[in-house]
């Protein structure tokens, strides 16, 4: 499948590996027996939490800030690993950067980017929330707004993880993808169906939050007044139109998720591997376990999307 159409340009993700510092790529995709064996398939895991912000979230911010002047100034808004990755991008070039986040965002996420010397703005309960007032903010002083997931260079950056992936050596089946806004998804999806069309695409989202997968479903744009799921990373009340878009012809299926799997599944990720894994990144292990079955016997790829948790979090679900 070669979709010319499609906004994201394959040239443009292989030209991202290029810009992106050599610290965030290449990193490690592999396979534990013991794992395999309590789930009953062969998993793959790709690990994105051995970085500096802990999750995969710079690669794409490498691109935006390789485009961007010294000394210019930009917002953004984050559930936190966005934010981080941007504030270390941004550091290098000298960039103003103000993160606009919730009041009831990841305490340790908030800490790490204020420790990289982003501006950080509290606003809202939650990040649909804190995305509009940074819109306004942006709009009021003429700066630049950047949208994570709308903007292009976010999918470029998560394309990378799919060229990756690809170069795997064992044949793989399906890949569950994390689904928040989009980029992540999307950037992985387009590079599968690119050169390897056959392979399923499986969005996770948690099923408090439902508002992306809701909306790919049905082909009609929801957004929700409210969502509760642990699993900050995929809590979207108010979908990207432009994502949706994203997703068409390249996702098969979308699966939601209760969030005590995706504690069970950051349970087996730190007894398995002793990884301590934020809940978004566990939602790929809690589709396998909530449906079994389905991905018995198969070579199943997933993205351990982020790391950054917080002691207390640590404290209530991993012991």
């Amino acid at each position: 499948m070669n979709n010319t159409n499609h906004r994201l340009s394959i040239e443009n993700i292989e030209d991202a590996i290029k810009i992106i510092n050599p610290i965030f790529l290449n990193s490690p995709q592999f396979e534990c027996k013991s794992l395999n064996e309590t789930l009953g398939l062969n998993l793959i895991i790709k690990n994105e939490i051995e970085n500096p912000v802990k999750c995969f979230k710079a690669r794409g911010s490498e691109v935006f800030i390789s485009k961007a002047k010294s000394g210019s100034y930009i917002i953004c808004a984050s559930a936190g690993n966005f934010g981080q990755a941007m504030a270390y991008s941004a550091k290098k070039k000298d960039i103003n950067l103000t993160v606009y986040a919730s009041h009831n965002a990841n305490a340790v996420k908030i800490k790490k980017m204020k420790s990289l010397r982003a501006n950080v703005i509290l606003y809202g309960n939650d990040f649909d929330e804190a995305k509009v007032e940074a819109k306004r903010k942006a709009q009021e002083i003429k700066a630049r707004f950047i949208e994570d997931s709308l903007d292009i260079e976010s999918l470029e950056g998560a394309g990378t993880i799919g060229i990756e992936l690809l170069k795997y050596p064992k044949k793989i089946d399906t890949v569950l993808v994390a689904l928040g806004n989009g980029a992540l998804l999307n950037g992985i999806a387009r590079v599968f169906k690119h050169y390897n069309p056959e392979i399923k695409i499986i969005a996770v989202q948690a099923k408090g939050a439902p508002a992306m997968v809701n909306s790919w479903k049905t082909n009609t744009l929801i957004k929700h007044e409210k969502s509760e799921t642990i699993a900050d990373g995929v809590n979207v009340r108010i979908p990207i139109p432009q994502a949706l878009k994203d997703m068409k012809g390249m996702v098969d299926d979308a699966i939601l998720v209760e969030d005590e799997s995706i504690i069970k599944g950051m349970k087996l990720l730190f007894k398995h591997l002793n990884l301590e894994v934020e809940p978004s990144a566990a939602v790929g292990i809690a589709a396998i376990l909530e449906n079994k079955s389905a991905f018995k016997n198969q070579n199943v790829a997933t993205v351990i999307c982020g790391g950054n948790i917080t002691k207390e979090q640590k404290d209530k679900w991993l012991k």
